[in-house]
């Protein structure tokens, strides 16, 4: 038994996880002050806003990064030992990048009225959010590009290493502005914090590769981008469909139920991405390289089946242990206002579980360039959550988004385990 422990603790997987779980654990602890904080000066109906903004800050982000994360981590792993091709890979993604965030954040910039009237309405003027926005989105670009990189090249820990220190440094301004600025100060803070991460990344990278002088105009390859082109499909149907879907639902909530109730749904969203980040940042820094690499199904097999059984029990344990301690979980994220968020835990914690039990499958499609299977999947998933959460909202409220949570993803993972079933048997 001491031999197997031994065993278990010298393993990557183990080392890996144990770092990771020190990342969450902070990200976490930070989120729950966060969450507190915005509960105190904004309310529920702050809390709608942010949402709104989030949303659209996903999709912005996708476009910005043109879906490349999960191909930059494919071609430097594929191409790590090709000094040339590395180079190619660099330069042909970094200036690519860079063209499409600046002309991005020109369109953020000119248009922010625009912007503004379409994700908070007329009865908010936020428009100089959509200008920092533009400014700042160079910035998370590069950092999304550097942190590509290094997870391309197993980096694992510095990867872990630079989102501990990303978050504390968000931490800290995100609460300077939101006690400054209240909504404004929030809303800000999700535009700000991301880019700051840049910085971070930049100091990491150059210590471990020699990037700046591998990054020139002659090695801009458009083979490159044709080969890469798929993700940017998948990063639209995903990235930025899939946000405006939840702004719709969103703003039918707020049309049809009321902005306070839009944000217990937006309450009870954040305390669900707080314990999905174990399991999302494992899946990208430890599973999906080994995705990109295995070679046939009995390896990829190997990788599915390794998650199933050592990662989906423990988390279908914790979401138990969350619901019955949901009640306390509102009263220390939230204030008294926030009571009703109790109400939905149920049917998030049931779409939870079926959303991570097919998370892993879903990866196999950026892992092996499957976008035709990706879009058709990911197209009737959305149609679905839309279709579905407008039906049950007129009929159970505020509760409907979560029942059609829940009935999403239940369909979802079926439809997976049936196109990957020679994978997974």
């Amino acid at each position: 038994m001491t031999s197997f422990l031994k065993k278990i603790r010298s393993s990557q997987l183990f080392k890996i996880t144990s770092l990771n779980s020190i990342s969450v654990l902070i990200k976490i602890g930070i989120g729950l002050i966060t969450s507190k904080a915005l509960a105190i000066f904004i309310g529920p109906s702050g809390m709608a806003l942010v949402g709104n903004l989030r949303n659209f800050l996903t999709s912005v982000e996708s476009i910005s990064t043109l879906g490349f994360q999960n191909g930059i981590v494919k071609y430097v792993a594929e191409s790590e030992d090709d000094e040339t091709e590395l180079k190619k890979i660099f330069s042909t993604l970094f200036f690519s990048l860079l063209i499409i965030a600046f002309l991005l954040s020109g369109v953020l910039f000119c248009f922010s009225e625009y912007w503004n009237s379409h994700v908070f309405g007329h009865n908010f003027q936020y428009a100089s959010i959509f200008k920092a926005l533009a400014i700042a989105l160079p910035w998370y670009a590069a950092s999304i590009f550097l942190l590509a990189i290094m997870n391309g090249f197993g980096k694992f820990k510095k990867v872990i290493y630079i989102n501990i220190i990303g978050t504390l440094i968000g931490f800290v301004v995100t609460l300077f502005l939101i006690w400054k600025y209240l909504i404004l100060g929030a809303l800000l803070a999700i535009i700000i914090t991301p880019s700051l991460l840049f910085f971070v990344s930049f100091y990491f990278v150059a210590k471990e590769i020699t990037i700046i002088g591998s990054i020139k105009w002659a090695f801009f390859d458009f083979k490159i981008i044709r080969n890469l082109s798929h993700y940017f499909l998948m990063a639209l149907v995903s990235g930025v469909l899939g946000p405006l879907v939840f702004l719709a639902i969103r703003n039918q909530v707020i049309d049809t139920i009321g902005i306070k109730e839009a944000g217990f749904w937006e309450a009870i969203s954040r305390i669900s991405t707080y314990y999905l980040l174990f399991v999302n940042t494992l899946l990208t820094v430890y599973y999906y390289p080994k995705l990109v690499v295995a070679k046939n199904n009995r390896e990829t097999k190997s990788v599915i089946w390794s998650f199933y059984k050592n990662v989906l029990p423990l988390f279908g344990l914790g979401l138990i242990a969350i619901y019955f301690f949901r009640i306390l979980i509102v009263k220390i994220l939230f204030t008294h206002d926030f009571e009703p968020v109790t109400d939905l835990f149920l049917w998030q914690i049931v779409g939870d579980f079926f959303k991570v039990t097919s998370w892993i499958l879903g990866l196999q499609f950026f892992a092996k360039k499957m976008t035709k299977g990706f879009i058709i999947t990911e197209v009737l998933s959305l149609a679905i959550l839309f279709l579905s959460s407008f039906y049950f909202i007129s009929i159970f409220k505020i509760e409907g988004v979560v029942i059609a949570h829940a009935l999403t993803y239940f369909v979802y993972t079926m439809v997976l385990g049936t196109y990957f079933r020679k994978c997974l048997f």
